[in-house]
């Protein structure tokens, strides 16, 4: 972790030169100096450098009273002198992270403490004040102080640990626990420092730090360490300090926002909110939400879960659905995850950001953080806790990507797990969970493909067999009741299911009782088109299939044709179009729509329609083009298949071979209005305005012969 702390120091040293040039140090290195691989450490100054005056700090204690007999000032390296200058400058995107990087400090500091009274009690003794973060911030006298009752720090560890960058005393805590052969787990899970930078992200917004300490062990004296930053440190004996630490920045004029309680509660709330301990500012407690991720689950109420949602997604109702699961392998992840009742999206409002936060041991690593869980699961409110993600040094980004899209298929795979648990748990919720969230999920069908099955198992439709109790039809649900033999699963894009039963490219399936799934929002064909097959039956548009093709329409017709009837009193004989009569109806049609029509032909497909438009583009596919302006030249030709048995067909052929030519004009009109009304059944028609004319010359026509009473 140091190397690669040295490495990004490196590529980041000439930005940070240039933005502190000559504002920072009293000499400047030289470009070629290089950063030691080892711990940079301290060493004395060579000279006594008289101590820069700073303003007098307020906060929760008084001023202690130092023994400047005792004070020792040391100067950083000079490698340390560019890497402090480069984490005040360029490390850190927002300067807000201090505050962050204070309080997790004190956490730290807290937690070690609670830890070690309990393993050596007879070297740390019971705490006299309860474990807690005390900030207070001046305005006016540009101080901003945050004191903790933790474990402190001897003179030795302040030179230690505040004299080495990116030597991190909580990594080294940690390390001893592991080693231990009573090492505590859970003591080591909840400390929150790595790299050991973050105490320098002070010096951002402050000229002047002093930091008073005084370690937990029985017997040990209180410190002061103070810096500007500028190259040099001292430390001084103090007397009357408690045991803990409390840090005070003479926060500069550019800064001054930051010794504001506004801003202070803020970024307390937005970045240290679940820390563990209890943070005050000038007096008033601020983290009063607890981080329910990190509880068993029958440790937190329905009543917690409503305020902790309503907390983390600034909603003001309750989740329609929530999930909370902790799991430590392959990677340690702890999440708490709700549904809300609905989405802005719905209302125009724009693409929303993803809603779930990225934490690492309670405290915020990203706000709204993607990767986390896919795009199509971004309506999800809620947090993701995880200790195993690599963060680089400023902690505000993760560093391995790939253990990120592990961390995404964990989370993924465990929502999908969990979607499909609350599908068979209460199926009339979660069909209004589909009305509201459905609309995501098939963005998921058509932009994940790993785990697009697992989400069309979610999916649900109508179908022309839908019941009024539960008309929404799962794939799994469709497959089960499918006819023996049944070659595909197949569905028809509609409007409505009520225009979906009255298609004409439904008869053909409604009379050999085949379920057809109904789809009817835009997005639906893309979904079936991305999917392709599911459980191993193809998903096949009915408008381009003859369901005499079909094995279970097979197996019924060679069934019917192996009956010999006796009786041919009930059957019905229908008047059709011999082939001949189909030949002249298909040339004169072909005739009357040259340039619209291709194929002309009859087909067997129809039984209560005259006809319809076959092998012709998709509906929505066509609106798509228009749309995105992707439609260019001339208009698509179509092939026109008729029904050679219905009556209507069988009077146009007779007034199409006509001799009388206003016979035959009408049966041109009627074509006309035949290839328009399949075009509308198809859904293709652009502009109806086209038929007004053609249809009130027809109804002149046929109330032609009416004589007007008097």
């Amino acid at each position: 972790q140091f190397l690669y702390f040295i490495g990004t120091m490196r590529r980041v040293y000439g930005r940070a030169l240039v933005a502190c040039a000559g504002a920072r140090f009293n000499s400047t290195p030289s470009q070629n100096q290089e950063v030691d691989t080892e711990d940079v450490v301290i060493e004395a100054a060579p000279e006594e450098n008289p101590q820069r005056g700073s303003r007098e700090s307020s906060g929760p204690l008084d001023e202690p009273t130092m023994k400047a007999e005792t004070r020792e000032e040391m100067g950083f390296k000079t490698e340390t002198r560019q890497l402090l200058d480069i984490v005040a400058c360029s490390l850190y995107s927002d300067k807000e992270v201090f505050i962050r990087e204070l309080v997790s400090n004190a956490s730290d500091a807290l937690e070690k403490r609670r830890h070690l009274q309990l393993v050596k009690p007879e070297e740390f003794p019971a705490n006299e004040e309860p474990p807690a973060i005390h900030l207070s911030v001046n305005q006016s006298k540009t101080t901003f102080v945050i004191r903790d009752t933790g474990i402190g720090m001897s003179k030795e560890e302040l030179a230690a640990n505040l004299g080495t960058i990116a030597s991190s005393g909580s990594k080294a805590f940690v390390r001893q626990l592991q080693e231990s052969p009573n090492a505590a787990a859970s003591s080591a899970e909840k400390i929150i420092g790595q790299f050991g930078v973050g105490f320098y992200s002070a010096f951002m917004v402050a000229r002047h730090v002093k930091v008073y300490s005084r370690s937990a062990k029985i017997g040990s004296t209180g410190y002061c360490w103070e810096s500007d930053g500028t190259g040099t440190f001292s430390i001084t004996e103090v007397d009357g300090l408690p045991v803990g630490t409390k840090i005070v920045l003479d926060v500069k004029d550019t800064e001054l926002s930051f010794c504001t309680p506004q801003v202070v509660e803020r970024v307390i709330k937005k970045y240290s909110n679940f820390v563990e301990f209890e943070i005050s500012l000038n007096g008033g407690r601020l983290n009063t939400v607890d981080a329910l991720w990190m509880k068993s689950k029958d440790e937190v109420s329905n009543e917690d879960h409503i305020d902790f949602y309503k907390f983390i997604s600034g909603a003001y109702d309750s989740p329609l659905f929530r999930l909370h699961y902790s799991v430590d392998a392959p990677m340690a992840i702890r999440a708490l995850l709700y549904v809300p009742q609905s989405h802005t999206e719905k209302y125009g409002g724009g693409r929303m950001d993803s809603g779930v936060n990225l934490y690492c041991r309670r405290v915020l690593i990203q706000s709204k953080a993607k990767g986390v869980v896919p795009e199509w699961l971004r309506f999800l409110k809620g947090a993701v806790d995880s200790e195993s993600i690599p963060l680089n040094i400023s902690r505000e980004h993760t560093q391995d990507g790939a253990m990120m899209r592990k961390l995404s298929t964990i989370v993924t795979k465990r929502v999908l797990k969990w979607l499909a648990a609350e599908a068979k748990t209460d199926r009339p919720k979660f069909e209004r969970f589909v009305k509201e969230f459905g609309g995501f999920l098939k963005e998921g069908v058509c932009t994940d493909q790993i785990h697009k099955m697992e989400i069309a198992k979610l999916l649900r439709f109508e179908t022309t067999k839908s019941d009024l109790s539960y008309p929404l039809v799962s794939l799994d649900e469709y497959r089960d009741r499918m006819q023996a033999n049944q070659t595909h699963i197949y569905y028809l894009s509609a409007p409505s299911l009520e225009m979906a039963k009255a298609s004409p490219y439904y008869e053909q399936y409604r009379e050999n009782d085949l379920e057809v799934l109904v789809l009817t929002e835009p997005i639906d064909e893309f979904v079936m088109n991305h999917l392709e097959t599911y459980a191993k039956f193809k998903l096949q548009n009915i408008e381009t299939f003859d369901a005499q093709h079909d094995g279970w329409v097979q197996h019924k017709k060679q069934q019917i044709e192996g009956e010999k009837k006796d009786n041919t009193d009930d059957v019905k004989i229908k008047k059709a179009l011999s082939d001949p009569q189909c030949k002249e109806l298909s040339d004169f049609i072909a005739k009357r729509l040259l340039g619209k029509v291709g194929v002309v032909k009859s087909t067997n497909r129809l039984r209560d329609s005259p006809a319809m438009l076959a092998d012709h583009e998709s509906a929505q596919m066509r609106k798509l083009y228009k749309i995105t302006g992707q439609q260019q030249g001339p208009p698509p030709k179509y092939n026109f298949h008729f029904n050679p048995e219905h009556s209507l067909v069988v009077k146009v052929h007779s007034l199409a071979v006509s001799t009388d030519a206003e016979e035959r004009e009408t049966a041109g009109l009627l074509v006309e209005q035949l290839f328009d009304n399949a075009v509308i059944a198809a859904g293709l028609l652009d502009d109806p305005r086209t038929m007004v004319n053609r249809l009130n010359t027809l109804m002149t026509r046929m109330a032609g012969d009416v004589e007007p009473k008097a």
